[in-house]
């Protein structure tokens, strides 16, 4: 089985690109979308981000733009919310990698924003990097709602400059140029990775700690 690595910086359009590749029936982990469902109401995280950051939980959820308040511009507030949530999202991950690998897939793709950030590459085989003009990108950011100039800088703060991305990726995809031109280079993306050598997956793999396949 093949693990392709999605990420980009926000605004980059990888939300699209995902969607894309599951229309062509590829699955896909999407942490961003695990991530919410740990803070919904019921949520795994819930108890223990209420008991880290009081005051964010509300009718069971936790509001997530007043745990943003709490952690934007705090290294240890948002250390200290990494530590809650990472180990959950990879357990996600395992049982994700683990349905895969019964199914027999050939191919899956990890959707993670900040995939080299957080040393996520390590586990992939290959990574695309979708990447669209510094214009569009402060456009479609802005475009969104409570959206402000001041939250665009910090989250492009907190993330990996754009052309390190692509200096790192085995792919770039260009996503300015229309919805048809990713479409196609996404699929080249598919054809090619599945032209690499794939890992020998066993069902019983799984992460250890630090993200490598034991």
């Amino acid at each position: 089985m093949r693990i392709l690595g999605l990420t980009g910086s926000i605004g980059m359009g990888k939300s699209t690109a995902a969607a894309m590749f599951r229309r062509d029936g590829i699955a896909v982990h999407d942490a961003d979308a695990v991530v919410h469902d740990l803070l919904r109401r019921g949520g795994a995280a819930v108890p223990a981000v209420e008991a880290a950051f009081p005051g964010v939980v509300r009718d069971g959820a936790v509001d997530r733009r007043a745990l943003g308040a709490q952690v934007f511009g705090d290294p240890a507030a948002l250390r200290r919310l990494e530590a809650i949530l990472h180990p959950l999202v990879r357990r996600r991950l395992r049982r994700f990698l683990r349905q895969a690998g019964r199914r027999g897939d050939a191919l899956v793709v990890l959707d993670i924003p900040l995939l080299f950030e957080t040393g996520g590459e390590r586990f992939c085989d290959g990574v695309a990097v979708v990447s669209a003009p510094r214009l569009l990108q402060r456009q479609r950011v802005l475009a969104r709602p409570g959206m402000t100039t001041e939250k665009f800088a910090a989250i492009l703060a907190a993330q990996m400059p754009d052309r390190d991305k692509q200096r790192r990726a085995d792919w770039v995809v260009p996503t300015g140029l229309g919805r048809r031109a990713s479409r196609l280079a996404l699929r080249a993306v598919r054809r090619q990775a599945l032209a690499r050598p794939g890992r020998r997956w066993r069902p019983s793999m799984a992460l250890d700690q630090r993200g490598n396949m034991v």
